[in-house]
């Protein structure tokens, strides 16, 4: 779950990571007034899960209060990158001396964490990256030992920070892999961490990505929710307990197991480059052991989605075999008619593996009007892209 600015400060203040005054708001006239409580001078910065706001004019900083109101009253409203700002931060301004970069991520690759900094912060870190690679300290951080003063010391020098401000912004440090291990983040990213007029080192922004599979430890985490600004049928999907990723299509995709999803994406979207450029509209895995309640829910989902013109139910039998899916989706059939929901929208059906042929039989006996079987991937791919391009 990537947050918000104010709620990765929020986090940075709960660990001790040095932040400006500031408050949230939704209005024009609670700008004015966050102002004149912060001082007068202040940033109005835009609440927007994405990069570049002050490219895009999404950070701009007032006088006082009645020029808070015109700026807030500018920002709020606007899109970024297909983000529309509905809240600002109002923080009190701050006279820069310096501006550095830092982040913890997750490396992958190499299994590990990983420490970026540099002394150039403020834009792009890609930018230095490729203009000055010098410039940029990529350094591993050892899960087990974590990240004391002496590391963050070693850290500060690779990336080249000025001597004055290396045993400050490593105490900052510290802190911020506190906030990285202690609130089980993949991503802590401040830029710029600046050294201001007085020689103080503050987070002037934040960037906190969560993992998503630590929020039984962190109860605390679901009041970040942003629950207006997402995907309806992703929140329904969620309540329902299903692995539920909307995309930008016309075929709805139901598989089990994620690999097979994916590969269903692929093979659906190189499909319908034949079928006027028709593509898949999610993603969604219902897992090994589909029941018809698990399938019926997917299907609800997908086939409440208004984009879907028709469904691809791709399905490989192993330990759950096919014949038990094929009931499966018989009894969802069923359950969504009883629940007065018709299914008009048809439903290409691939079994594959354990029970394959028993589960044909199931569906052909059913003969459910919405229903049509394709032995193979590629040619279910097929028919599930020419029908949504029919409709």
């Amino acid at each position: 779950m990537d947050l918000y600015e104010h709620q990765a400060k929020q986090l940075f203040a709960e660990h001790g990571v040095p932040v400006g005054r500031r408050q949230l708001a939704a209005t024009p006239q609670q700008a004015r007034l966050s102002a004149e409580h912060l001082g007068g001078r202040v940033a109005i910065k835009a609440q927007v899960k994405t990069g570049g706001r002050g490219k895009a004019g999404g950070v701009k900083v007032a006088s006082g209060p009645a020029d808070a109101e015109d700026k807030a009253r500018q920002i709020l409203g606007m899109d970024i990158k297909g983000h529309t700002v509905h809240t600002v931060l109002v923080e009190e301004a701050t006279a820069i001396a310096e501006e550095y970069y830092v982040s913890f991520l997750l490396d992958r690759a190499n299994r590990t964490f990983l420490c970026i900094a540099s002394a150039e912060g403020g834009v792009d870190i890609e930018q230095v990256a490729e203009s000055d690679p010098d410039a940029v300290a990529k350094i591993p951080v050892n899960p087990l030992t974590g990240v004391d003063r002496a590391k963050a010391l070693e850290i500060v020098t690779a990336a080249r920070f000025p001597e004055d401000v290396r045993d400050a912004s490593a105490d900052v440090l510290v802190k911020l892999w506190e906030v990285f291990v202690g609130e089980d983040a993949t991503l802590v990213e401040v830029n710029p961490l600046v050294k201001t007029a007085s020689g103080e080192i503050v987070a002037l922004d934040g960037k906190v990505t969560l993992d998503d599979n630590a929020a039984e430890r962190h109860p605390q985490h679901a009041g970040f929710a942003d629950t207006a600004a997402g995907d309806a049928l992703e929140a329904r999907a969620k309540e329902k307990g299903l692995n539920y990723v909307k995309l930008d299509g016309e075929v709805g995709v139901i598989g089990n197991g994620a690999g097979l999803v994916m590969s269903t994406l692929d093979v659906v979207a190189y499909a319908g480059e034949g079928f006027n450029g028709v593509k898949p509209a999610n993603f969604l895995d219902i897992g090994g052991g589909a029941s018809a309640e698990v399938m019926a829910n997917g299907l609800d989902i997908i086939l409440g989605d208004p984009a879907v013109k028709s469904v691809f139910v791709n399905v490989f039998g192993g330990i759950t075999a096919c014949d038990a899916v094929a009931n499966g989706i018989v009894q969802a059939l069923e359950l969504l008619e009883s629940r007065g929901e018709s299914v008009d929208k048809p439903l290409v059906v691939r079994l594959d593996g354990n029970n394959a042929e028993l589960g044909r039989s199931i569906l052909t006996e059913r003969a459910h009007a919405a229903v049509q079987q394709v032995d193979t991937m590629d040619g279910a791919a097929a028919r599930a892209a020419e029908l949504a391009a029919a409709r």
